[in-house]
């Protein structure tokens, strides 16, 4: 192994003596130099080799590369290159090549790789770098795509990247992203293509017998690879997708008229193709004259929505579909929510979007979340009795939705209106008793609100009684906070007493009647005592905290000091896991003042 490192070192000795002779490194410089390849140098040549030792390797010689580069602007020295950075630069392209040969599977490596390639201007290095990558990694269409652009973008060459996307697409044949890039870059040869017959022309250059294809000028190479897609990918959102790419480039009317005519005649059974055919009304030409006031404008404006809007009008009666319907909604929404000054252009916004809610709802085909939009409109505009009117319908609809639920029940609460007790129970009959939470909460808030407190004991005592955990502790919290608050001490107390012992319990339950306790003019210490057993019953294998503050309540004012020490040794004995750590390192800084 010296042996190796020797002449590893060695093969350095001409470059390092440029460098010297030159003066971009000092004598010293050298000699550190050489002390700390001879270090790395033995690491890569372990029996038992790692891959941090390599990277590392390859970083440091990339830092003597970027050392040398200040170095020549520094003192404008320019000469010599193919002796100085060039031996680097093959040392570590050989470094990475052993490196990715050892560890094939680390995609990242062939990438740091190719990168150092593309940086210090190796590129006919980096086509044999992802060569060998793809070798390897087939299966990953990303690493196609950007061995293609390298070629295209790096190397100029055009023809390299498409065999690279046809082999890809022997391997990938359904992939929409190897599809688009294929479709991009073809377009991209082509404006390059035309741009170079373009500064040919202008300079007035005799080609000779060399002409541009016509053909390849207008984008037929793309339209070849749109038509092998669109043949494979029968989708809509995929056909659009290279639509959009098109109309990217100024030259091809002609190709995104062929997509759009393919898209009309193929796609109508998808609603994403009415949505986009309507959108593009919102592009359309507009009369120039009208466009220089305010009015004007927005009259412009609704002409466009008018024209969008007869597109999907068209969609919905072809395709009478929820997504359909979805697509419509959501465009009236985006275009109500624009902000605009003039008043006649907002009253019809308004008016479409409420026409179009009503014929989705109507055809029962309106989506969950478009409800809220609905009844906020309602609500905006004052009309309190169809927004009680929807907020009803809505849970018709969807009845097993508790989202759908709150929101129809706080309108209703807000509008002072319909039978709230028998629809919170009703609600509570038709959605998942595991998802009641939200529900049970908004009951207890509108029934303190607005019942008797003998009424709203009541829903307390069902909301307690019932078999999911989360609503049991909750309703029990609640209960005490809402005793004490209309009862006082002596009822939170009672409260506390009847249902400490009635499981699931929470932490929050102990520690609200710890805090009503300690708002007391005179807390009873045997009262907090008794609070603070019960809770570590019930938390005291987990819960480091509730022992700190048990322990803190007995060196405070109403406390007894020497009963701390008890409590720290009954800590230590039931806490678990990581919660005696926690609590060894509190208590410390407890006793230290710092909590």
């Amino acid at each position: 192994m010296a042996e190796i490192v020797q002449q590893r070192i060695e093969e350095r000795i001409p470059e390092l003596e440029q460098l010297e002779r030159v003066g971009l490194f000092t004598k010293k410089e050298v000699k550190s130099i050489i002390k700390r390849a001879t270090a790395l140098e033995y690491k890569l040549h372990r029996l038992i080799v790692n891959k941090e030792d390599f990277i590392a390797y390859i970083q440091y010689e990339i830092n003597v590369l970027e050392l040398v580069k200040k170095r020549r602007v520094h003192i404008h020295y320019q000469f010599k290159k193919e002796e100085i950075e060039f031996p680097i630069i093959h040392r570590i392209n050989s470094v990475f090549k052993r490196a990715t040969n050892k560890w094939k599977g680390d995609v990242q490596l062939w990438l740091s790789h190719a990168a150092f390639c593309k940086k210090w201007a190796t590129k006919g290095q980096i086509s044999k770098v992802f060569s060998a990558m793809l070798a390897i990694h087939p299966d990953k269409p990303a690493l196609w795509i950007m061995a293609a652009k390298s070629e295209l973008e790096d190397r100029s060459s055009s023809e390299s990247a498409r065999h690279l996307f046809l082999r890809a697409l022997r391997f990938h044949p359904n992939n929409k992203k190897v599809y688009q890039e294929y479709f991009r870059m073809e377009l991209l040869h082509c404006e390059k293509l035309r741009k170079q017959k373009n500064d040919l022309e202008t300079a007035k250059m005799d080609l000779g017998e060399y002409e541009f294809s016509p053909e390849i000028l207008s984008g037929k190479l793309a339209e070849v690879v749109y038509g092998d897609a669109a043949g494979k990918i029968k989708e809509a959102e995929f056909v659009i997708s290279l639509l959009n790419i098109a109309a990217i480039f100024d030259f091809t009317k002609e190709l995104q008229d062929f997509i759009l005519q393919d898209l009309q005649d193929n796609y109508t059974e998808d609603s994403l193709t009415w949505d986009f055919m309507a959108k593009r009304e919102l592009e359309a030409p507009g009369a120039g004259e009208e466009l220089h006031t305010a009015k004007g404008r927005a009259s412009d404006i609704n002409r466009r929505e008018e024209r969008c809007c007869q597109v999907y009008e068209e969609g919905v009666k072809s395709l009478n579909t929820e997504p359909m319907w979805t697509c419509y909604v959501a465009f009236c929404w985006e275009r109500l929510k624009r902000k605009t000054n003039v008043q006649e252009l907002k009253e019809k916004r308004n008016e479409r979007q409420l026409g179009v809610l009503q014929r989705a709802h109507d055809s029962s085909l309106l989506k969950e979340e478009f409800y809220t939009t609905w009844l906020k409109i309602l609500l905006s505009s004052g009309d309190d009795e169809g927004a009680a009117s929807i907020a009803m319908a809505a849970t018709q609809r969807y009845s097993k939705s508790v989202s759908v639920w709150s929101l129809s029940l706080r309108t209703l609460m807000q509008l002072g209106s319909g039978d709230l007790g028998r629809l919170f129970q009703e609600a509570l009959t038709h959605i998942n008793p595991k998802e009641s939470l939200p529900l049970w909460q908004l009951q207890v808030q509108w029934s303190v609100a607005n019942q008797s407190p003998e009424e709203t004991e009541a829903v307390f005592k069902r909301g307690q009684l019932s078999a999911v955990p989360a609503v049991s502790m909750e309703m029990k919290e609640s209960y005490l906070d809402w005793s004490f608050s209309t009862g006082g001490y002596k009822k939170a107390r009672k409260a506390f007493t009847s249902l400490q012992e009635n499981r699931p319990l929470s932490k929050a339950f102990f520690t609200t009647m710890i805090n009503i306790e300690k708002e007391q003019e005179t807390p009873k210490m045997n009262f907090l005592r008794d609070y603070f057993e019960r809770a570590l019953q019930e938390f005291g294998t987990s819960d480091d905290d509730l022992w700190l503050q048990y322990i803190q309540e007995e060196m405070g004012t109403f406390g007894q000091p020497e009963n701390s020490g008890k409590i720290h040794w009954r800590a230590m004995k039931f806490l678990e896991g990581e919660s005696v750590e926690r609590f060894t390192c509190r208590f410390t800084l407890m006793q230290t003042g710092h909590l």
